[in-house]
């Protein structure tokens, strides 16, 4: 029973030994259809290749025939060791090719054609030798008498397989149209199979690449609608162990969290809300009410925009990758979470700008260049939380987006006396000095494009710096122009996690 439980199933195998299957058997399918194809053709043009071989065989024959007749008159002639040596040579092949022919009685007349001349070939070659014999002999009259019956003999047998050529082409003519027509059939029939077993290998491919891309379309369509915060909707339950099962069970595992979680932020908000209407006669809890309200203000869009690529990321890589991208994500979830509330160390901060970049190049496929120069001595500084992401996300939105040259962005931090000097710098389109007064002003407080954002802005950073530190101009932004990049940076005093740990 327990072996039952744990045998694998055609949906339990991972995509990519589901693809290469499929994809074998298309390629198998076409490759024996190939074959098969090969096979006929080749095999036909044997046949016509065979149709012919008799006529080239009988002028083998023939030329075998006059160089027997030309090496015993040479011989005749001259009298040389060379010359005899030549005519026994011929006379062996002439003798080699008279074995091809047929020496039974049959009604065929080519068969008895046949016959006749290889008889007859039998007997020239009994008047050759018998020439080439006197002459050795000197016997003169013999080799006169022998020749002329061998010459007269040779002429009879040159016009037997002229003859004999001129009934086989015939034959071999009507052949020929035979077998030119059986070509013209092959030819179509061959057609026909390639077209149907194409036929037959799109509609398996149609209906591979539906299994495995439909159950990622609603995956990535229900993404949307969560994303519009609609947390009613999940994926069908599967048990498939698949990559796409396992994304299943941990989106609709995600999705209840995050209704869980929006329920419980939704009740805190008017919590909050309720005690922040109290607390307006308090001086002393005004900013701290403020605070809280800033870093409330988190844009699910993102999460859930960041979750639909999670989705795309499934379809195209294994599930080593899938794993890392959602650790990632639920990492970045976590600060999010856990640091609603409360400061954090620059280690942290940098941290989860590191995961903000891992999100967006698994997004964009890697095209944001990302590097850092951090004082590690200085990594344990508290700060305010969210501050150093939003910048980063600034410099990737409104920076080095559809810029047209390869686009880079770099973090330092670096201790100068007794502050810290944080710097985020890229060199993408710029900013003008005017925009950069309304941002520091306060003009500009919300993000233009909210839906692809943390909704953390530029405004939300500067605000909460002053609050927790209760200064002003602790952020300047710096541009040498259009197209010459932007810089931002901070310089806050140096706090270790001994001196200070602020709740707000």
């Amino acid at each position: 029973m327990e072996k039952k439980k744990r045998r694998f199933r055609w949906k339990d195998f991972p995509l990519a030994v589901k693809v290469l299957c499929q994809v074998g058997m298309i390629a198998l399918i076409l490759f024996i259809t190939n074959m098969l194809m090969y096979w006929q053709v080749n095999k036909t043009m044997q046949r016509l290749d065979s149709v012919y071989a008799s006529n080239v065989n009988l002028t083998e024959l023939a030329e075998s025939l006059e160089s027997v007749q030309t090496g015993m008159y040479n011989y005749l002639t001259v009298k040389t060791s060379d010359s005899l040596e030549n005519y026994y040579r011929n006379e062996e092949r002439y003798k080699k090719l008279l074995e091809q022919l047929n020496d039974r009685p049959v009604d065929n007349p080519v068969k008895l054609l046949e016959k006749n001349i290889r008889k007859m070939s039998e007997t020239y070659l009994e008047y050759t030798a018998e020439t080439v014999l006197a002459k050795r002999g000197r016997n003169v009259e013999k080799y006169k008498t022998s020749y002329a019956e061998a010459l007269q003999m040779y002429r009879y047998l040159n016009s037997y397989i002229s003859d004999l050529n001129v009934l086989q082409f015939k034959n071999n003519s009507s052949s020929y149209r035979t077998l030119q027509n059986s070509i013209r059939y092959i030819e179509v029939g061959s057609l026909v199979m390639l077209v149907l077993m194409m036929g037959v290998c799109i509609l398996m491919l149609f209906y591979m690449v539906r299994g495995v891309v439909a159950p990622l379309t609603w995956l990535a369509a229900t993404a949307n609608l969560v994303g519009q915060a609609n947390f009613s909707v999940k994926m069908p339950q599967t048990d498939a162990q698949d990559e796409v099962g396992v994304v299943t069970r941990a989106f609709n595992t995600m999705v209840s969290s995050l209704e869980e979680y929006m329920k419980l932020t939704k009740e805190n908000m008017e919590k909050e809300q309720e005690m922040m209407e109290r607390e307006l006669l308090m001086e002393a809890h005004l900013k701290e009410a403020q605070l809280k309200y800033l870093q409330s203000q988190i844009n699910p869009h993102f999460l859930f925009n960041s979750l639909n690529a999670g989705a795309q990321l499934a379809m195209m890589e294994d599930a080593e990758k899938t794993c890392v991208f959602v650790e990632r994500m639920a990492d970045f979830f976590r600060y999010n979470v856990k640091k609603g509330s409360e400061d954090a160390t620059l280690r942290e901060e940098v941290e989860a700008v590191e995961n903000y970049i891992y999100i967006l190049n698994v997004r964009f496929a890697g095209d944001i260049h990302y590097t850092t120069d951090v004082d590690e001595s200085v990594l344990e500084c508290r700060v305010p939380s969210m501050i150093l992401q939003p910048i980063v996300e600034n410099a990737v939105n409104h920076g080095i987006r559809n810029i047209e040259w390869e686009g880079f962005i770099q973090l330092r931090i670096k201790q100068m006396g007794t502050d810290i000097r944080i710097s985020v710098s890229d060199n993408g389109k710029g900013i003008s000095e005017e925009r950069i007064g309304q941002i520091l002003s306060g003009e500009i407080r919300t993000e233009e494009n909210p839906g692809d954002s943390t909704g953390i802005g530029m405004y939300n950073v500067i605000s909460r710096l002053e609050l927790y530190y209760k200064q002003k101009n602790l952020l300047a932004i710096e541009s040498a122009g259009e197209d010459q990049g932007t810089e931002v940076t901070i310089t806050i005093p140096y706090r270790e996690t001994e001196d200070v740990c602020i709740e707000y």
